[in-house]
């Protein structure tokens, strides 16, 4: 599995939103943990933070950046969950996010 905290900023600065948030979400899975907003936000700040950080306050996450990819994620059928409740991949979700690992792993870009 990737290292959480070893993935290349160069390499997921070049992968989109939508990807990161699929990863993340994979993530807090394979850790057996439930994706309240809250949670998930906090992963993807870990993993990703040059992508979402706030733009002036570089050690605070931005939600909003979470905002309509989640919404587009879930129309498209990737996910499951809102912010009032826990976001789940679904298996296309699954398939995606196991893609987005393997290509972290291989230092491919997205």
């Amino acid at each position: 599995m990737v290292k959480k905290d070893k993935i290349d900023e160069e390499l997921y600065k070049k992968a989109s939103i939508n990807d990161l948030i699929l990863f993340a979400l994979f993530m807090l899975e394979e850790e057996e943990k439930e994706a309240s907003f809250e949670k998930l936000t906090k992963k993807c700040f870990e993993l990703f933070p040059k992508v979402f950080a706030l733009s002036d306050r570089q050690k605070w996450p931005d939600t909003r950046k979470l905002d309509r990819p989640l919404r587009a994620l879930r129309n498209y059928g990737f996910i499951t969950g809102s912010p009032q409740s826990i976001f789940k991949l679904t298996q296309k979700g699954k398939k995606r996010a196991l893609k987005i690992t393997e290509d972290f792993r291989q230092g491919k870009l997205l």
